[in-house]
């Protein structure tokens, strides 16, 4: 035996077995669970006291124990190798699922039964969650279904969307008579909707149409500037904004049409239901466009955008409408939420909800309607009622969202509800086909 393969096997013998390692790093996640979960608190001089307090805590040994638990159950499982007679024994009901999920009558069925739910459950809700719905989840899903145009269909990574948000929050409290600067005349906040989308659209296009030829990490760059140019404008023209202080006062929604008056108030349900009504519209317009010559060019250039071009797609043009639509709807959101709430300022609109945002479309699924307005809907309401529940604290949420991401990318990259293009197109590419994109055909004796 050569040197070289002498010090290669004493290497190989000197390796840790696997479920050693395993278990090592099952523990490791059940000492990082007890930090989370304290309720310890540092100090500006001690800020290893959080540290001190977790790990020496009893909760530690629970954790610990919870992690070796799980461990052996896994090793167990892992042991008896159940993969392949698994799988073999779940063949028949999974393709029964997959036959029956294909159907056309049957996905109606399901998005009817989920608009029944989200139209009767929220009424049994109590107060806390019916807030919850309408200030966080309603808010957060139109983002998420705006910001999947960008990102999931035309494959521009967007870390500014927020800025629209604003854009449209602002306009709302401008032609409310909200702000120092009044216009002459008052606009009630459903009329205001189609003025925010056009302001929002526009804006859009403006800051498209310069710098949408520049690509990837170039792109968010930019768009993360635009963020910030849009917020430092809203503290600074304090004259024309209010500056920090913001802007009060906004009205909520009402109607008044051939002698039915109705205002919306301080409760949160009718909130839900307006919420409900511009959602549908918005998933009936994008499920259309999606299907059409659009989406299909959009498609095309998220895959490759130079094999677009020269295929003829004129990839800056449907680049700079995906970008308007997306921040179209943002201001949508924003007028909504302008509303709702009554009170706006730029601390309300930080660059971290758009990447909050951007998390919520890869956990649903990037380029799935169904997947986005889920993956944002979960990510938005359970963290509040853990928080509720005193389970999670307010400062740790993030973490929490940021491990689910990185387990989710581990374990299922393509999302939680994939569109049927995208689950496609990872798995060709799984088969090492080569031109495994979303434009691709399906094999052969393949069903796509």
């Amino acid at each position: 035996m050569s040197t070289g393969g002498t010090v290669r096997a004493v290497r190989h013998r000197r390796r840790l077995p696997a479920p050693l390692v395993r278990l090592a790093g099952w523990l490791a996640a059940g000492a990082l669970l007890t930090v989370l979960t304290s309720t310890a608190e540092g100090t500006p001089t001690d800020h290893l006291l959080v540290l001190r307090e977790s790990l020496g805590s009893p909760a530690l040994i629970g954790w610990l124990a919870g992690a070796a638990a799980v461990w052996a159950v896994l090793e167990v499982w892992r042991a008896r190798d159940p993969g392949p007679a698994l799988a073999r024994r779940t063949a028949g009901l999974r393709g029964g699922w997959h036959r029956i999920a294909g159907r056309r009558l049957s996905r109606r069925l399901f998005l009817l039964a989920a608009a029944v739910a989200a139209l009767v459950l929220p009424r049994f809700a109590g107060e806390f969650y019916q807030r919850v719905l309408v200030d966080q989840v309603a808010v957060f899903v139109l983002l998420a279904v705006g910001l999947n145009v960008v990102v999931g269909w035309a494959g521009l990574l967007d870390l500014g969307y927020v800025a629209f948000f604003a854009i449209g929050a602002y306009t709302c409290a401008f032609f409310t008579r909200a702000l120092p600067v009044k216009p002459p005349f008052a606009l009630d906040p459903f009329v205001i909707l189609p003025v925010a989308v056009v302001v929002c659209l526009v804006a859009g296009l403006l800051l498209g149409a310069p710098t949408l030829r520049l690509r990837g990490d170039y792109l968010a760059i930019v768009t993360l500037g635009f963020h910030e140019i849009v917020q430092l404008f809203l503290v600074n023209k304090d004259a024309w904004t209010g500056g920090n202080q913001g802007a009060g006062g906004i009205p909520h929604f009402s109607v008044d049409i051939l002698g039915l008056h109705y205002q919306w108030g301080l409760e949160s349900l009718p909130y839900w239901y307006l919420f409900v009504a511009m959602l549908a519209v918005v998933l009936l317009l994008f499920s259309r466009l999606e299907r059409s010559k659009v989406g299909r060019a959009w498609t095309a250039v998220r895959e490759d955008e130079v094999a677009a071009a020269a295929t003829g797609v004129p990839t800056v043009r449907y680049k700079l409408m995906a970008f308007a639509i997306g921040a179209s709807v943002s201001g949508l959101s924003g007028v909504l939420y302008a509303s709702r709430i009554g009170y706006i300022n730029p601390a309300s609109f930080p660059v971290v909800l758009s990447i909050s945002v951007l998390s919520y479309v890869i956990f649903g699924g990037m380029g799935s309607l169904i997947g986005v307005v889920v993956g944002a809907a979960l990510l938005t309401f359970l963290p509040a009622v853990f928080q509720e529940q005193e389970l999670v604290r307010q400062e740790d949420i993030p973490i929490w969202i940021g491990g689910i991401l990185v387990v989710m990318m581990i374990f299922r990259s393509q999302g939680l509800i994939p569109s049927r293009r995208r689950r496609r197109e990872l798995g060709l590419a799984a088969q090492g086909i080569a031109d495994a994109d979303a434009m691709s055909e399906a094999p052969e004796g393949r069903s796509p």
